[in-house]
């Protein structure tokens, strides 16, 4: 699984931020080694995730002044013929510049000398759980709309990564899972197998490099069994669970898999409580639990990058906490770095 992924405790974010303003936003963004195009729901509905992942998406509705996402079967039904007519045009998947402001700013930046860059976009699973339909029912348990919804999805992470990589030969991708963690718990009706099978159909139509962002704890096991090659965490809330599945993160790391370890919180209080010597010894306590279970040192240390844990879009310093935990990753990799590199 040989991908353009560096590794070696370089630092990247979530795309999520609490910024209004775009051009600091992105300046934050350009602070971590690899960077990546802001989201910003504060400055716009069409910056929200979810709206950004259903542009052209037929059957939706979206209603900007009531800040809400729907979807029709009916109107699903009208549109389908015209989007399966515009399947082979890479236009119709991207992002316009309606509905991301930085998109498009990032892709005209020279970025030719970064590590890598990165883009995202929700994932299937994560949108067809959170988009209902009329009758108020997630369209992931549709089966009409769930094979289109996975085809669709991935043509979309596509023509981004092909974007991105014009701007730089090492561009992947996150594909943001938030709903995965509630996979195994919430969803009946669209059990693990199922869920598995989807997943396998999906990850088989999208470019590599791709992986996983999920900020919550779903079964890892499942997870890191994926064919991913970038896995990104909150290891700063799920370290103690994350750190039992050894033998599959093992597995990971041997297929050429990076972890994205998300150490440094973005929230007001978290960020208060914490330093850079609490937050390395953290880490640092999980990664010895993995090395005293047969991971190699050097190979985890060489297939890891650090990130802040998860995004905040509510703290009451509004961007500030958000900008200084961005800070304190790159000086928590600085002394990682010496330490281990």
């Amino acid at each position: 699984m040989p991908t353009g992924i560096p590794g070696n405790l370089l630092t990247t974010a979530m795309a999520v931020m609490p910024h209004t303003d775009v051009s600091r936003a992105l300046e934050t963004a350009l602070s971590l080694d690899v960077p990546f195009w802001p989201q910003l729901p504060n400055t716009s509905y069409y910056e929200d995730m979810y709206v950004q992942a259903a542009e052209h998406f037929p059957g939706i509705i979206l209603e900007m002044d009531k800040r809400t996402l729907r979807f029709s079967m009916e109107k699903f039904t009208e549109e389908l013929e015209e989007a399966l007519l515009r399947f082979d045009d890479p236009t119709y998947f991207d992002i316009s510049e309606t509905y991301s402001a930085v998109y498009h700013r990032f892709l005209a930046l020279d970025l030719k000398d970064r590590p890598a860059i990165r883009g995202q976009l929700e994932g299937p699973i994560s949108f067809g759980f959170n988009i209902l339909d009329q009758d108020d029912r997630p369209i992931l348990f549709d089966d009409t709309v769930r094979p289109f919804m996975l085809e669709f999805m991935a043509k979309r992470l596509n023509v981004q990564l092909a974007r991105l990589r014009q701007r730089n030969a090492n561009a992947f991708m996150f594909v943001d899972e938030p709903g995965l963690q509630f996979l195994f718990s919430a969803m009946a009706g669209y059990g693990d197998l199922k869920a598995k099978g989807d997943l396998d159909q999906f990850f088989a139509q999208v470019d590599r490099p791709r992986g996983i962002h999920l900020c919550g704890n779903p079964d890892w096991d499942f997870l890191l069994n994926l064919d991913l090659d970038v896995l990104s965490l909150d290891v700063y809330t799920n370290a103690e669970i994350f750190a039992c599945y050894a033998a599959a993160i093992k597995r990971f790391l041997d297929r050429g898999g990076v972890i994205v370890w998300g150490i440094v919180p973005t929230g007001f209080e978290a960020f208060a409580g914490e330093e850079i010597p609490s937050l390395a010894k953290r880490l640092e306590g999980t990664w010895k639990i993995l090395w005293s279970k047969s991971i190699d040192r050097e190979q985890l240390v060489a297939r890891s990058m650090l990130s802040p844990a998860t995004c905040c879009l509510v703290n009451p310093d509004k961007e500030r906490t958000v900008e200084r935990a961005f800070a304190a990753v790159n000086r928590m990799a600085d002394v990682l770095k010496t330490k281990y590199l």
